[in-house]
């Protein structure tokens, strides 16, 4: 009982630690996201802070909404979304942490779909696909994660004589191919873009504004340090400098993904969902026969 209570404080300071730091990060990562995609194009781009400044304008306008639950629906993700969060950084459960940012992303959908307008529910849908596309290599890949390190809690890598992908580089590729999916970049921004030469809409976000909109630039940039969490945490082990190996590596993983981000068109949602099930399923089921014989 002591335990279980040891852990849910943990977990509670985890998350609000989360909730705060993770904004910060994220909105310097999108802000240095802009600037380096506006530098493959051959712009200047907006300033570092310009994130924030959208946010900020954003927070101090009404909501004009639909519906009227959409708000609702993007305080719960939000909240799921500061929660897994704060699971997996404070070391706790990586199958807990999948589920718990799915679960943020089913309200995101929820929300869009509250609208009943076409361009929502068409966004709404496709990133229902998308969820479906990632959704099999996210598991696979916290499956190879507990055969290779013994246990799902992602604490215990810091007692690994040898870093998690060491045994994993299959399931790692696959996390990385998923990861554009995740992070919403071509060719997978299906159900909503950054790119306004892209669509005269922005499909889940179509209707949302004020506050509401704000929450969802909010979730994007603490999801952003999430999945780099979990890119860091193949690369951790008892060596405390791993810690910075880690990080690196999540930003190599994360500028890698903004290349990619300018140099390829958008597919149809069909491709997406076909090569997502076949990277998942021959990455991961590769690297679980491999573990299963190690």
């Amino acid at each position: 009982m002591l335990f279980i209570t040891e852990k849910f404080i943990f977990t509670l300071i985890g998350t609000v630690a989360f909730a705060i730091l993770a904004p910060i990060v994220g909105c310097l990562l999108a802000g240095l996201d802009r600037i380096i995609s506006a530098r493959m194009q051959g712009r200047v781009g907006p300033p570092l802070l310009q994130p924030y400044y959208d946010v900020r304008k954003l927070i101090a306008k009404d909501d004009v909404t639909v519906s009227g639950v959409d708000g609702v629906y993007m305080t719960c993700a939000l909240v799921f979304t500061a929660f897994a969060g704060g699971i997996f950084f404070s070391g706790g459960n990586l199958l807990m942490s999948a589920f718990v940012i799915t679960m943020a992303a089913l309200f995101f959908i929820m929300a869009a779909y509250s609208s009943r307008s076409p361009f929502a529910e068409l966004g709404a849908g496709r990133e229902a696909v998308q969820v479906m596309s990632y959704e099999p290599m996210v598991l696979l890949m916290a499956v190879c994660f507990f055969m290779a390190s013994g246990s799902f809690n992602v604490g215990e890598t810091f007692w690994l004589k040898l870093p998690v992908i060491c045994y994993t580089i299959p399931a790692f590729i696959g996390f990385l191919f998923i990861l554009t999916i995740k992070l919403r970049k071509s060719p997978f921004d299906l159900s909503t873009s950054h790119h306004a030469h892209q669509e005269l809409v922005r499909g889940t976000t179509t209707e949302m504004s004020g506050k509401t909109l704000a929450k969802v630039e909010v979730m994007h940039w603490c999801e952003t340090v999430l999945f780099l969490g979990w890119t860091g945490m193949f690369f951790i082990w008892g060596n405390p400098v791993s810690i910075v190996l880690a990080i690196i590596v999540a930003l190599a993983a994360w500028f890698f993904e903004i290349w990619i981000d300018n140099n390829f068109a958008r597919v149809k949602w069909q491709a997406m969902l076909k090569w997502a099930w076949i990277v998942a399923l021959v990455c991961g089921g590769i690297n679980i026969v491999l573990l299963a014989f190690i």
